[in-house]
């Protein structure tokens, strides 16, 4: 399994010396479908290219967009792009989704994008951070779906919630680093590790309610790449910001993707 970490040009440094691929996060779209490149160190090369979609305009020619795309990682000597898109599926993105995993895939690069931008010759990213069911089962019917797990990878999305119990709704309230700190001070709980949502947990009281905490440690992170690795997965992704305070622990010399990046 490839190890991704996804950066920006200002940790890219930082983060290198933790795992030897990186997916560049310094790409958007801009405005005639051109390919806009912001604050990328001169000497990047190898790991991927990440092209957000966050308020970018219409795209109006695809194939002009996805051969940019193509050009940029001849230059840099990427291994493919990561579509990091957030908005939900339009005609004028999958349009270019389909366009640039067709010239990525004859020049034997990889495109990798959302789930739900499924597209033929793309590898899409399951979320490994849930908060019920059997974390395995989603795996395998995840694999199930797309015709085996080499067709897939994980985006390793490191889970912390507050859920308050009984959470018929099933949703919680995200914690921050700072907060989930200043709680396990505070009360200083009992943690315990579920084997089907492959993550710890704790309870606790506050003011008559009762609180059920969901959370991934660098523990959790690597054991679900093993699950991952063990059914074929191609590959796993990390943000930066969410791993970095365990990052030697996460990505140590015998962790998943370990060592200085390769030049």
């Amino acid at each position: 399994m490839q190890i991704y970490l996804s950066v920006t040009p200002d940790a890219a440094r930082e983060a290198g010396s933790f795992c030897r691929t990186l997916a560049h996060v310094a790409y958007r779209i801009g405005p005639g479908s051109t390919l806009l490149r912001g604050g990328l160190l001169l000497e990047t090369r190898g790991g991927l290219l990440s092209v957000s979609d966050r308020e970018a305009p219409f795209i109006d020619d695809p194939e002009a967009l996805a051969e940019a795309a193509l050009r940029e990682c001849g230059r840099r000597n990427y291994g493919g792009v990561l579509l990091d898109f957030e908005e939900a599926p339009r005609r004028d993105r999958q349009a270019f989704a389909e366009q640039l995993a067709a010239a990525l895939g004859a020049s034997r690069r990889t495109l990798y994008l959302p789930e739900r931008w499924a597209v033929p010759g793309g590898v899409s990213l399951i979320c490994t951070a849930i908060s019920g069911g059997n974390f395995v089962q989603r795996l395998e019917e995840a694999a199930a779906g797309a015709g085996g797990a080499g067709r897939l990878a994980l985006d390793v999305q490191r889970l912390c919630m507050d859920f308050r119990l009984p959470a018929p709704s099933g949703e919680g309230e995200p914690l921050s680093p700072d907060v989930f700190r200043r709680l396990m001070e505070r009360e200083n709980p009992a943690v315990f590790f579920s084997q089907d949502l492959c993550a710890r947990y704790f309870t606790y009281t506050r003011q008559g309610e009762s609180h059920f905490v969901l959370f991934d440690d660098a523990g959790t992170l690597r054991q679900k790449l093993r699950q991952g690795a063990g059914m074929g997965f191609s590959a796993a992704f990390f943000m930066w910001p969410e791993v970095r305070d365990i990052a030697p622990q996460l990505f140590g010399r015998n962790g998943p993707g370990g060592g200085p990046p390769q030049r």
